[in-house]
C-alpha cells in the first residue's frame, strides 16, 4: 500500500488542525521583515529590517504567544488572510499551499530538518537587521524578500 499523501496535499487550509497549520511555517522569517507602502500609489517596498521580536539567528519569534499584544501591527495569519495579503513571500508555505503548489525541498516538513531553510539561503539569517538598530527603514529597502529565492542545495551526501 503506498504511503498516504502529506496533509498539505490533501487538505485545504481551512481543514488543517492547529498543529498542521503552524507546521506550514518554514521558519524563514521573511514575513517578519518590515514592509513600507506608499500612501499615494500603494506601491509596496520590502526592507531587511526585522521586527524587534524576531531572533535573527533562529528566525523564530521571541514571544510568539504574545506577539500581537506586544506588536499591535503583527499579522495573525488565517486562511483568508493568506489569500488576501500581497506581501507574503512566494516561498511561503502558507502561500504555496493556498496557490495549489507543493512545499519546497528545503521546507522542514519535506526535509525533516528545520535547518534546511537556513542552509538553502532562504531565511533572513545573516541578511536582516533588528528594528532596534535600524533607524530609518527607508535606508534598508531591498527586493529579495518578495522574490522567489534561488535556494542552494546542500552538497551531495549531506541533507536532501
Amino acid at each position: 500500500m503506498p504511503p498516504a499523501a502529506p496533509f498539505w496535499k490533501t487538505k485545504t487550509l481551512e481543514e488543517m488542525s492547529s498543529a498542521e497549520w503552524e507546521s506550514l511555517c518554514d521558519g524563514c522569517g521573511r514575513c517578519c521583515l518590515h514592509k513600507l507602502r506608499d500612501d499615494d500609489t500603494g506601491a509596496l517596498s520590502f526592507t531587511n529590517v526585522a521586527c524587534r521580536l524576531l531572533d535573527l539567528k533562529s528566525c523564530q519569534c521571541g514571544d510568539y504567544a504574545n506577539r500581537t499584544r506586544r506588536v499591535p501591527d503583527c499579522v495573525s495569519l488565517t486562511p483568508a488572510a493568506v489569500r488576501a495579503i500581497d506581501w507574503l513571500p512566494p516561498s511561503c508555505g502558507y502561500r504555496r499551499v493556498a496557490e495549489g503548489k507543493d512545499l519546497a525541498w528545503w521546507h522542514p516538513l519535506v526535509s525533516g530538518d528545520p535547518e534546511t531553510v537556513h542552509e538553502a539561503g532562504v531565511s533572513v539569517r545573516g541578511r536582516a537587521v533588528s528594528e532596534r538598530r535600524a533607524g530609518r527603514f527607508e535606508h534598508y529597502i531591498v527586493d529579495w524578500p518578495g522574490r522567489q529565492p534561488r535556494s542552494r542545495r546542500p552538497p551531495k551526501g549531506n541533507k536532501p
